[in-house]
C-alpha cells in the first residue's frame, strides 16, 4: 500500500471520519494499517504504518498518549485514528496541540464502522489502483515495444517516449552534455554531481525526483535517461517501463551518435582528410582536428580501403550507391561494431580499417570480398564497384602512402584488366614498384629466363608455361596449382621438375622463385597496349 493520508481519508468508509489535527502531515504515506492493542506498540511500529485504537490504553492518562504521539512521530508512523464515543467522548486538547506541532494526523474514526471495514475500504482501493497501474503500464510496454519496432525513422524521438510512458524525461550523453530536457530542472541543476555512477536511482531535487537510468551500449555506458515525476511512490513495476524505455532510448542514441559522427566526419574532418591527402594540409593538423571533435583516428595499425563505383544515371545516384555501400559493411556479422571511418572523396568512399581485428593474412579483403559479391548478386548497379585494399599500415605518418597504394591498385587494376571487385595492394605490388620500367628491358628480362622454355615444341611450352603460373600464383603449393589446372597432383610435379631442368632453375631457390614471379608479372604488363 502506498496512499498518503489525505488519498486514504478520501477512501469509504474512513470518508467518513475527520482529521482533527496534525492537517499539515497529510502527505506522509500509508504503507500499511493496523490496530493497537498493546501497550509496547512502538517497540513494533513499521516506517508508514498507521494505527487505529479505541483510545483504551491511554484513557486515564492523557500524558501518556502524548508521549506515545512522539515516539509514534519518530518511528515514521503515518498517522493515528481514534474511535471515540466508548472510552472518549472527545480527544483531550493536549493532544491535538502536540499532533498539530508534530505535523502527525490525527484522524477521529466513524463510530459506526468497525475497524476491520475501514481496513478492508482501504486495502480494496488500494487493489483496485494497483490493477489500473498494472493494465497502464502494460499498455505502455506495448507501445512502446510497437514503437521500438517500426522500421521508419522518427525525428521527434524523445517527445514521442515521453507521451507514451507520461513523464517528462531529460537525457545527459556520456560526457555530461544534455541531449534532451523536458523536466523543469536547469540544465546545471540536471547535472549535478557529473560525472555519476552507473546505476539506476532515484535523485531527490527540490522540485521533485528523478530515476536516473545509465544508458549501456555492449556493456559500456554512453549517458544516462532522468524520468521525473511529482508523485512521492511509484510501483516497482513503473520503475521497470523506464529501464524498458531506457533500453530504446541508449539502442537510439547509438544511432544518433553514429549519426553525429558521419556527419561531422564528412563536414569537418572529412575536409581536413581530403586536403592532407592532396598534400594541402599536415598531419598534425588532421590529428588536431580528431582530436578536437572526440574521433579516433589512427590509434593503432589501419588498413585504407578505397571504393570507387562507375558512373550512375539519375540525380545523386553515385552517392546513394556510396551510402549503401557504407551501410552493408556496417551491418556485415564480421565488421559490425568495429570502430571503422569513412570519408567521401572525389575517388570515392576511402575507409580507415583497425588493423589488429584482421589477424591473418589477407583477412579483410576475403570479408569485403564475400560482402561485395553478395551485394552484387543482387543488385546490377554493385557490379561497376571496385574496391582497393592497402597493405596494414603502423604509424599515423604512413597514411599517404596506403592511400597512394589504394590508388595505384585502382589505376593498375583497370590497366591490367583485373576482374576482382576487391584487389590487395600486395597482389599488384611488383606491377605498381616496375610500372615505369621500359617495355623493352622488361621484355628481354623474360626472354633471358623463358628462352629454354620458348624454344621447345609450341604447345609443349605454353602448357609447361601455365601450369608454371599457376605454380607461382598459388605460392608454391603443388596441390593448388593441380586443383586449378584440373590435373593429378604428380602430373603437376612431374610437370614442374620437367620445368626445372629446362629452365635450371631451383623451386626452393627464394631469388630464382623472385625471377620466376616477375617474369610472369611483366609478361601481363607486357599485354597491356
Amino acid at each position: 500500500m502506498h496512499l498518503t493520508v489525505e488519498q486514504a481519508l478520501s477512501i469509504f468508509p474512513l470518508s467518513e471520519g475527520k482529521l482533527i489535527a496534525g492537517r499539515s502531515g497529510t502527505s506522509r504515506i500509508v504503507k500499511s494499517v493496523n490496530v493497537m492493542d498493546a501497550p509496547d506498540i512502538t517497540d513494533w511500529i513499521k516506517d508508514g504504518e498507521m494505527l487505529f485504537t479505541t483510545a483504551y490504553l491511554m484513557k486515564d492518562r492523557p500524558a501518556d498518549a502524548v508521549q506515545l504521539l512522539r515516539k509514534l512521530d519518530q518511528r515514521g508512523s503515518a498517522g493515528l485514528g481514534i474511535k471515540l464515543g466508548r472510552f472518549w467522548t472527545e480527544v483531550p486538547e493536549a493532544i491535538l496541540e502536540e499532533a498539530d506541532r508534530l505535523a502527525f494526523p490525527l484522524i477521529e474514526l466513524p463510530f459506526q464502522f468497525t475497524f476491520s471495514d475501514q481496513m478492508n475500504g482501504l486495502f480494496q482501493a488500494e487493489m483496485q489502483r494497483n490493477t489500473r497501474v498494472l493494465h497502464s503500464v502494460l499498455d505502455k510496454q506495448k507501445k512502446l515495444m510497437r514503437f521500438a519496432l517500426k522500421s521508419d525513422h522518427i525525428s521527434d524521438f524523445f517527445h514521442t517516449i515521453m507521451g507514451i510512458i507520461g513523464y517528462s524525461i531529460a537525457v545527459v550523453n556520456y560526457r555530461g552534455h544534455v541531449l534532451f530536457n523536458a523536466t523543469p530542472l536547469a540544465e546545471a541543476r540536471l547535472t549535478r554531481g557529473w560525472p555519476w555512477k552507473d546505476a539506476g536511482k532515484w535523485i531527490y531535487t527540490e522540485d521533485g525526483r528523478c530515476f536516473r537510468v545509465p544508458l549501456t551500449e555492449k556493456d559500456e555506458c554512453v549517458g544516462y535517461a532522468m524520468f521525473y515525476t511529482m508523485e512521492d511512490q511509484l510501483m516497482k513495476v513503473e520503475e521497470g517501463l523506464f529501464l524498458q524505455a531506457a533500453e530504446i532510448i541508449s539502442y537510439h542514441i547509438s544511432f544518433i551518435y553514429k549519426e553525429y559522427t558521419e556527419n561531422t566526419i564528412q563536414n569537418d574532418l572529412g575536409t581536413l582528410m581530403s586536403r592532407y591527402l592532396k598534400g594541402d594540409g599536415t598531419l598534425k593538423t588532421l590529428m588536431d582536428g580528431a582530436e578536437r571533435l572526440g574521433i579516433p583516428l589512427l590509434r593503432g595499425p589501419y588498413q585504407c580501403v578505397l571504393t570507387a563505383v562507375g558512373p550512375l544515371k539519375g540525380e545523386g545516384g553515385r552517392e546513394r550507391l556510396l551510402r549503401s555501400i557504407r551501410e552493408e559493411l556496417q551491418c556485415h556479422p564480421e565488421l559490425k561494431g568495429l570502430q571503422v571511418l569513412h570519408f567521401h572523396l572525389e575517388e570515392g568512399m576511402f575507409s580507415l580499417y583497425p588493423a589488429d581485428s584482421f589477424p591473418g593474412h589477407g583477412k579483410l579483403s576475403a570479408i569485403l570480398t564475400a560482402c561485395m559479391n553478395g551485394a552484387a548478386d543482387t543488385s546490377r548497379e554493385w557490379r561497376g564497384v571496385r574496391v582497393c585494399v592497402s597493405n596494414k599500415k603502423k604509424r599515423p605518418e604512413s597514411l599517404q602512402e596506403a592511400y597512394g597504394e589504394c590508388a595505384g591498385v585502382f589505376g593498375l587494376a583497370e590497366k591490367l584488366g583485373l576482374k576482382d571487385m576487391v584487389v590487395q595492394f600486395e597482389t599488384v605490388e611488383f606491377s605498381y614498384l616496375f610500372q615505369h620500367l621500359p617495355r623493352e628491358s622488361m621484355a628481354t628480362f623474360c626472354e633471358e629466363v623463358l628462352d629454354a622454355l620458348l624454344s621447345k615444341d609450341p604447345d609443349y611450352s605454353q602448357e609447361m608455361l601455365r601450369t608454371l603460373e599457376a605454380f607461382i600464383e598459388n605460392d608454391g603449393q603443388i596441390n593448388e596449382t593441380a586443383k586449378q589446372l584440373f590435373i593429378h597432383r604428380n602430373t603437376a610435379a612431374y610437370r614442374l621438375e620437367k620445368i626445372g631442368e629446362i629452365l635450371e632453375v631451383d623451386f626452393k631457390n627464394v631469388n630464382d622463385l623472385l625471377r620466376l614471379k616477375l617474369v610472369f608479372v611483366f609478361r601481363q604488363m607486357l599485354k597491356v597496349v
